[in-house]
């Protein structure tokens, strides 16, 4: 019975020795000062100090000098992307319509299916080779007004789509590039206001009070 207990003794050892129970523990002096709001006591058989399971800093890696959040380089691939698409979409919408609308005198025939076709095809090219031009001067106007100035907020967003507007309308003239920088200020400075507009409020509010 000794012998038995004693390898039963020898066996619970080794198990506590392999999982850490048999190391240093911590007091309740080196845990008094460690916060555990939101999370299950800790067992005595885990030796791990909970100091490390703080979390105070960021859980990714950035390399050195890069900003946590995405530049305009890093977003015009995304937003030139995205406007391409939307505006083949757009575009083959537009053309089902007027497919639809031109060939209403037409029996449902192989000639009309060609005709709404490609009617659907090239209005979605139009559309997306246009907002895709469009986001592509936005783009690189962007980036360019970003690494001259050396900093990034809605100013140069303001002025790259005025610019925008005014470098796709020159085409028609002075008054065309007046009309299509107006249009590409009108457009970005409705975009900044709705991104401030949060901010816009609780600063009234806190002037308020």
């Amino acid at each position: 019975m000794e012998g038995g207990g004693g390898s039963g003794n020898k066996t619970t050892g080794g198990l506590a020795g392999f999982f850490g129970a048999g190391g240093a523990g911590y007091s309740h002096a080196d845990l008094a000062g460690v916060p555990l709001t939101g999370m299950n006591p800790l067992s005595p058989y885990l030796n791990v100090d909970p100091r490390y399971l703080i979390q105070d800093t960021d859980e990714f890696i950035l390399p050195t000098g890069a900003n946590k959040t995405r530049g305009r380089f890093e977003l015009a691939f995304f937003t030139i992307g995205g406007c391409c698409m939307t505006g083949a979409a757009f575009g083959a919408m537009n053309g089902l319509r007027l497919g639809l609308k031109e060939t209403q005198n037409m029996a449902w025939s192989k000639p009309r299916n060609v005709q709404i076709l490609n009617m659907v095809t090239r209005q979605g090219a139009l559309w997306a080779n246009t907002l895709g031009s469009l986001a592509l001067l936005y783009s690189a106007f962007g980036v360019i007004i970003e690494k001259t100035r050396g900093a990034e907020d809605d100013l140069n967003t303001v002025a790259a789509g005025t610019m925008t507007g005014m470098l796709y309308k020159c085409t028609g003239g002075l008054r065309g590039a007046a009309r299509g920088g107006l249009a590409g200020l009108t457009l970005t400075s409705l975009y900044a206001l709705y991104n401030n507009w949060e901010h816009m409020k609780g600063s009234v509010l806190q002037q308020s009070l």
